[in-house]
């Protein structure tokens, strides 16, 4: 029995050992191949979306114009309703919750119903008549005109109310100086007067002279000034302070001797009669005015948290229609997304293909494109916002209106742009994956 013999090396030195075999990995025959992990292909799409994107920045930016523009006037005209609205809302919250506003009807020329005041349809008389009805705790009708005030060589063009002594609970009045007129001075029609704040900064900043005390002329009429009011806020075209009260005699003798007062404001005893209060208003006025049931009022009666939430309403139905215009600008800019892809698959049909060579499923490609458009709309959609909102800020400055921002309309814009981007988006991205590989490697 011969015995085994050890192989000489290399080098002829001592007998090598033989290398050690490492067992292979056991797989099963026509197995596929282990897929990618899911998080991979998705960041490595969004890899190459943004690649694609950067690579045309240009085309990008002007395809993202359309969604930047609707997002921004979107943006642009619910912050200009919903500050004034805000305006509104506190002007007409400065009434007080228990206040009742009585106003002529709408006259007819030639056929054609003018505007709530137009008709002369309250007199005094009628205030007076108020008095007894149940649940109204105080009247006061109010006659005004537009009159220049005269101070030295200082004026200031203003509308002047004649008002009852109760005026100044009725709409809820503070003062910041001197004393409002009393019982007695209404009904010796003196020739007193009480300052708005923006009136008195007018006459006698300039002069750092106290109103309270001075003399000012009314039309040519001198009128001692007896106190200033508090500011209640003054906001663009709503400017409450811009104001002048005198008595309600005095300024039917010396300002407007008209039979006919402009309106009535009463005040409830309690807010929770207001509804009350407002019904026995309107059956009183129309026994006075012999208006038959059923038939047309001259006259319309209204409660301030009615007025808040009309103007509430108004600014609302402003907004959806303004907003509803904005958004064609954002389909518009949908449908530049769209034609912008589809011109980009068409460019990129070679690539398609090779990609699809190596390994990339049909939806990795879908999703590649899917990303792109999402990227051109949310990006357009947040410069949109951005641009929107320094807007907003501009025009509210500019009409001194509050800068109100609302998150439910940030949040739907960006939501919007976001849709859009996938809804304009899926169809070139469908077109996209479901090219043939063999002719997209033959495309040049």
């Amino acid at each position: 029995m011969s015995t085994p013999t050890s192989l000489p090396s290399d080098a002829g030195g001592p007998a090598a050992s033989a290398p050690a075999l490492t067992p292979a990995p056991l797989t099963t025959p026509g197995a596929p191949a282990a897929a990618p992990r899911r998080g991979n292909m998705l960041a490595s799409s969004f890899s190459s979306a943004l690649e694609a994107l950067w690579a045309n920045r240009l085309r990008s930016l002007l395809t993202t114009l359309g969604v930047i523009v609707g997002v921004a006037a979107v943006i642009t005209v619910v912050t200009l309703t919903q500050g004034a609205a805000a305006l509104i809302t506190s002007g007409l919250g400065g009434l007080g919750t228990t206040t009742l506003l009585i106003s002529p009807g709408t006259a007819s020329l030639g056929g054609v119903r003018q505007s709530v005041g137009t008709e002369q349809s309250l007199t005094q008389a009628d205030a007076d008549a108020l008095t007894t009805v149940s649940h109204v705790a105080a009247v006061s009708p109010v006659v005004g005109v537009t009159a220049q005030l005269v101070f030295g060589n200082q004026n200031w063009n203003t509308r002047v109310q004649g008002v009852y002594a109760n005026f100044q609970t009725i709409g809820n009045w503070q003062l910041s100086e001197g004393a409002w007129f009393s019982d007695q001075d209404e009904r010796g029609a003196l020739p007193v007067a009480v300052l708005g704040p923006t009136v008195a900064q007018n006459l006698f900043a300039a002069t750092s002279t106290a109103p309270v005390g001075q003399t000012v002329l009314i039309r040519g009429q001198a009128f001692q000034v007896v106190g200033v009011l508090q500011s209640k806020g003054a906001s663009g075209l709503f400017n409450q302070d811009d104001v002048v009260f005198v008595p309600f005699n005095t300024a039917v003798a010396r300002l407007d001797n008209s039979s006919f007062v402009s309106q009535i404001e009463a005040q409830a005893d309690d807010a929770s009669t207001v509804n009350v209060a407002v019904q026995a208003v309107t059956t009183t006025l129309e026994q006075r005015h012999h208006i038959a049931a059923g038939a047309q009022d001259d006259f319309q009666v209204r409660s301030s948290a009615q007025l808040v939430a009309t103007a509430q309403q108004v600014t609302q139905t402003l907004t959806f229609l303004l907003a509803g215009i904005a958004a064609i600008s954002l389909v518009v800019g949908g449908i530049g997304i769209m034609n912008i892809m589809l011109v980009s698959v068409t460019e990129r049909t070679r690539e398609i293909g090779i990609r699809m060579a190596v390994g990339a499923r049909r939806r990795d490609v879908r999703n590649q494109f899917l990303i792109e458009a999402l990227t051109l709309s949310v990006a357009g959609g947040l410069i949109g916002i951005l641009l929107g909102l320094t807007a907003g800020l501009g025009l509210t400055l500019a009409f001194s209106l509050p800068f109100t921002i609302s998150p439910v309309a940030l949040l739907l814009a960006f939501g919007v742009s976001g849709a859009i981007g996938v809804g304009f988006g899926f169809y070139p991205a469908v077109r996209a994956s479901q090219l043939d590989p063999i002719v997209a490697l033959r495309t040049e």
